[in-house]
């Protein structure tokens, strides 16, 4: 079965050649407006085509893994799909994660060609005794003292090479693998996740029946990958002036801009972009009137953020916050309406949060938990509606397996017969409608000698105090004895509190616990000037870190 991704854009240019495909966001002229560049479909086709010729006859072979660092735009865009027509491993790796995490990941994943930036060909250069010398270099801008060849002269390639080159796109099946995406490292070393091209083509297909989404939409990614969905469906991608790596830096401006430039009927961020678009919007009166559909993912989404981008949007539209994760995505969806007028208040009574119904093609079930490998589907416990547990998936959009830290395997994938369950690693339940509530990670559970807390039912009491911007809960100790402690960060404006006024706080926070039955025990509280957090969305706290920090901070008395 000839299932190559790279064929949707194919199929999309023979059906509207002239439709534009990306608008790159370039600098902003002397009006202070930003300015763009484009491709249409016909045009990103072509160039994805002559590209994936010309690396072919420069050395790259299906399977082959090939590290892309290229900056967000059109040539990234076109280079991915290049790399699937080629048959080849496309390994997408944040540059955000920081030095040492990244040449990990790069050393991991042992690379056989590497197409990037000046910049990063140099730095590659610089650590060549880490990597074997690879099969093919591609320098995307000038091209230094490291050899290889570039992006320009692979746009080169003519008609007659491509003739001796044979079929373009190379015939893959469906479970031939086309990408390496990097999990975010929140809850451990980032591992590199295995995608097959059976995988995108699922994933394109669920996306785009789920919410609805039609060819000829525009769409504002502010998360790179998206914009290759967006081509695969026949969406516009607009991509805005960011930092994909810190999207918690974004200037909201710029993203008004861009949806209003373009009248964007849809839009892709973090929750930590829709924060500060959100919080700017409401402050200025702007709008973005043309957004139908805005989705948030990668965190759990405030109801306050919810509810700014609904007031800041169209009338008709609605804010949906897919979840999932590298390894399965997506597996189930909320709109903003659904949480505002039903699940926002049994949140804040400790209920957790509710992530919505499962995708058309997801199974799911909710397992007791072990800490531990779990071999086969047979040593799981199934629990019941309502009993909190583990939740596994299964579908054609879950991944196989890693590829990297290869040893987590044995603990993320459950045996069943000739397929697999993949272990989310989030705990919670399902209700009477079949929608999964969400308590938290596993691995942030804290368990005390009187019985197990969870993130999201407690946090959800102590961010309601109006000092409070989050919290997080964590544990000291040692497991199954561990001593639990909520780390507070407070609003900006409220940044600067008094010895007194930090003690009038706890007890507030201590008086706000003892009204529920699952945070009565909590007596400790610690405020942190900043909550770290993952380098993919900022917006997952890294509470790993903040459980080191908080027991450093413990001498006797916690308080």
């Amino acid at each position: 079965m000839f299932v190559n991704v790279g064929r949707r854009l194919s199929d999309q240019a023979a059906r509207t050649p002239e439709a534009i495909a990306v608008v790159e966001t370039l600098g902003r002229g002397s009006d202070g407006r930003y300015r763009y560049r484009q491709a249409t479909f016909r045009q990103l086709d072509d160039d994805s085509t002559r590209i994936a010729a010309g690396l072919i006859a420069a050395g790259i072979i299906p399977g082959a893994r090939t590290v892309l660092m290229v900056h967000p735009g059109i040539d990234f865009i076109s280079l991915v799909f290049a790399l699937f027509k080629a048959g080849a491993v496309a390994v997408l790796i944040d540059p955000g994660m920081g030095r040492g995490p990244l040449i990990r990941c790069l050393r991991d994943v042992q690379p056989q060609a590497w197409i990037g930036v000046s910049k990063a060909q140099a730095i590659r250069a610089l650590l060549r005794w880490l990597f074997p010398r690879p099969r093919c270099l591609v320098t995307v801008g000038p091209r230094l003292f490291w050899g290889g060849t570039t992006l320009d002269r692979l746009r080169r390639t003519t008609a007659g090479d491509r003739a001796s080159i044979g079929e373009v796109p190379v015939r893959v099946g469906p479970n031939d693998p086309a990408a390496i995406i990097f999990t975010s490292g929140g809850t451990g070393p980032p591992k590199g996740v295995l995608y097959t091209h059976g995988n995108f083509d699922a994933q394109v297909d669920q996306i785009q029946k789920h919410y609805g989404i039609e060819p000829g939409e525009i769409d504002l990614p502010c998360f790179p990958l998206f914009g290759l969905f967006n081509c695969a469906m026949g969406v516009t991608a607009v991509i805005p002036a960011m930092d994909a790596s810190r999207p918690a830096k974004a200037d909201p401006r710029a993203i008004i801009q861009a949806a209003n430039d373009w009248q964007t009927t849809q839009a892709f961020a973090s929750p930590a972009v829709w924060k500060n678009v959100g919080t700017y919007a409401a402050a200025h009166g702007e709008k973005m009137p043309s957004l139908r559909r805005v989705m948030s993912a990668g965190a759990s989404v405030p109801t306050e953020v919810l509810q700014r981008m609904l007031d800041c949007i169209s009338p008709e539209g609605d804010v949906f916050t897919p979840y999932g994760a590298t390894e399965a995505l997506p597996v189930a969806s909320i709109s903003a309406r659904e949480v505002l007028s039903e699940t926002a208040a049994a949140t804040r009574d400790g209920s957790g949060v509710c992530v919505g119904r499962r995708f058309e093609g997801i199974r799911w079930k909710i397992i007791r938990i072990v800490d531990g490998p779990i071999a086969t589907l047979d040593q799981a416990e199934e629990l019941p509606q309502g009993e909190i547990g583990e939740l596994i998936v299964s579908g054609p959009v879950v991944t196989t397996r890693y590829v990297t830290r290869v040893e987590a395997n044995a603990w993320a994938k459950i045996a069943d017969g000739d397929g697999f369950w993949h272990r989310m690693g989030d705990v919670g339940y399902l209700d009477q409608h079949d929608r999964f509530w969400i308590f938290g990670r596993l691995v942030h559970r804290v368990v005390t000698a009187n019985g197990t807390l969870y993130p999201e039912p407690c946090e959800a009491v102590f961010n309601a105090h109006p000092l409070v911007a989050r919290s997080a809960l964590v544990g000291i100790g040692p497991r199954m004895n561990q001593t639990p402690v909520i780390v507070i960060e407070l609003h900006p404006k409220h940044s600067s509190l008094s010895r007194d006024e930090r003690r009038r706080l706890f007890d507030e926070l201590a008086a706000a616990a003892g009204k529920y039955p699952h945070t009565a025990v909590i007596r400790h509280f610690l405020i942190h000037p900043g909550f770290p957090v993952d380098v993919r969305h900022n917006a997952k706290i890294a509470r790993e870190k903040l459980a080191r920090w908080a027991a450093g901070k413990i001498a006797g008395n916690l308080r």
